[in-house]
């Protein structure tokens, strides 16, 4: 079959339009995904800036195991802690099963601290539990924190830098970070070791209630990695 000249000069001109469309949509694809790669950049960025102590906390709203909504600038004028908390941790266990985290909760609730476990655990996780189930566990483990917060997407956790299970934060009635760090001294899972290591809880809490400063603010976090959403 012959083409016409009229017919040959239409196709030239269809494929010339078709490769610069092409190309065309290819540099907007190019600039899409650097800016699309720029942005996830600065969301890590900005998740990850956690507070140092001396800050201002970062406030949030997050709903509990019950359901209820909690904002932690509801708590102003209190101590607050926020401690990071996943059952499928050995660490985690060490604290609890031993009666450790239960009573260092009680003692610091019974001053009238407002004392929040956070689970940060991604749902995908193992060894995610439901809220009903995350419920269940800490009563059987006679906890009493004021709420237990629920943070599958790990938007609380990231705001604050939580690194492990157990991971302490306390912030002082003006919200501020006044202390960051693990539970007490002893970075093992041996609850036997609780007894001879410093309570960095207590210990903060005790001085800042007896108009102290506290001697030690900042220490190594220790246990296992939150499970954040990837």
């Amino acid at each position: 079959m012959t083409l016409s000249p009229s017919s040959d000069s239409r196709s030239i001109r269809a494929a010339r339009h078709a490769r610069a469309a092409l190309s065309r949509a290819s540099r907007r694809a190019v600039v899409a995904a650097a800016v699309a790669l720029g942005a996830t950049f600065l969301m890590g960025n900005n998740a990850f800036a956690a507070p140092a102590v001396g800050q201002q906390a970062p406030d949030f709203v997050a709903v509990d195991t019950s359901g209820a909504k909690h904002k932690l600038s509801d708590f102003a004028g209190k101590f607050v802690v926020l401690e990071w908390t996943n059952p499928g941790c050995p660490f985690v266990r060490k604290h609890y099963n031993s009666g450790n985290m239960p009573a260092t909760q009680k003692a610091a609730t019974a001053q009238g601290v407002v004392w929040l476990s956070v689970n940060s655990t991604e749902r995908a996780a193992s060894d995610y539990l439901q809220p009903a189930a995350l419920d269940a566990w800490m009563k059987s483990q006679k906890a009493a924190p004021t709420a237990v917060l629920m943070d599958e997407d790990g938007v609380i956790g990231q705001a604050y830098g939580a690194r492990t299970t157990p991971h302490i934060f306390i912030i002082d009635p003006k919200g501020v970070l006044v202390y960051a760090g693990g539970i007490d001294s002893i970075a093992s899972a041996r609850p036997d070791d609780i007894k001879s290591a410093t309570n960095y809880v207590n210990q903060a809490l005790g001085e800042a209630f007896g108009g102290k400063p506290i001697s030690t603010a900042s220490t190594r976090p220790y246990g296992c990695s939150v499970k954040y959403k990837s």
